[in-house]
């Protein structure tokens, strides 16, 4: 007579739960060097995640001809999200087939995209301008596939004048060959010319306003600036909406 099978082994408290036999483990892998404000990275099934790929299929939808564009984002005033939404909306591109995006700090006042992605500031933009470096050398690769930075670089004096250069125009065009979305992080428009200087010399600006922060007078004069010195003001983000249910969300208006 056969001697009768073992009982089961208990499972002590705390003891990992034995694998299913071919059941396929979900890894899931967040990249900590990342700011976690990139909701499209770290929260992507988010409702805000979800309002910045609402904004990337707006500005597709601009684009019919699929052409390389390069764009500048702006706001009136310092701690509206400019920079946040511009690394969230170029990581929502990313997310399209085959999509090549290159993100630009031109914020060369008050440059963040470097922390944000979690790369050294410099070399950058500042330092191809002056010559100091190639732009190959410059431009880093970060963990989002398809997603470029050229970060903003050594400190300089005279932005402005970098940005309205014929120097950045070339690069504009030649950049166009390689990036299918340029995005450009300006200084607030208020009070600098850097934003307006630059905004002029590219396909479209985008406006960010953040709700119930943002004085009104001063949005208006920023949009009237933008405007005078040849922007093309494609549309307005807001940012910090909320929803009936209190929810915050962020979204785009056309520019009429």
């Amino acid at each position: 007579m056969a001697d009768p099978a073992p009982p089961p082994a208990s499972r002590r408290p705390g003891s990992a739960t034995p694998p299913i036999a071919g059941a396929e483990e979900l890894v899931v892998l967040v990249d900590r060097t990342i700011d976690p404000r990139v909701v499209i990275v770290h929260e992507p099934q988010s409702g805000v995640a979800e309002q910045y790929r609402t904004f990337r299929t707006n500005l597709v939808a601009l684009n019919a001809a699929g052409q390389p564009r390069a764009l500048a984002i702006t706001s009136a005033i310092k701690g509206e999200g400019k920079s946040i939404t511009v690394a969230n909306l170029a990581a929502a591109l990313c997310e399209l087939p085959d999509a090549r995006v290159l993100v630009i700090d031109a914020d060369l006042r008050g440059p963040s995209q470097a922390k944000l992605f979690g790369v050294p500031r410099e070399p950058g933009l500042a330092d191809v301008m002056l010559d100091y470096v190639p732009l190959e050398k410059a431009v880093v690769t970060t963990t989002i596939p398809g997603l470029s930075l050229l970060p903003a670089g050594r400190a300089v004096r005279n932005s402005s004048e970098l940005l309205g250069s014929t120097r950045m125009s070339d690069l504009i065009g030649a950049l166009k060959a390689d990036y299918q979305w340029i995005l450009f992080d300006t200084p607030p428009a208020l009070p600098f010319a850097d934003a307006a200087t630059l905004g002029a010399r590219v396909d479209g600006l985008l406006y960010v306003v953040r709700l119930e922060q943002t004085p009104r007078d001063q949005s208006t004069r920023a949009l009237e600036l933008l405007r005078n010195a040849g922007c093309n003001v494609l549309g307005t983000f807001l940012a910090g909406s909320r929803s009936d249910d209190g929810t915050v969300r962020a979204y785009v208006l056309p520019d009429d």
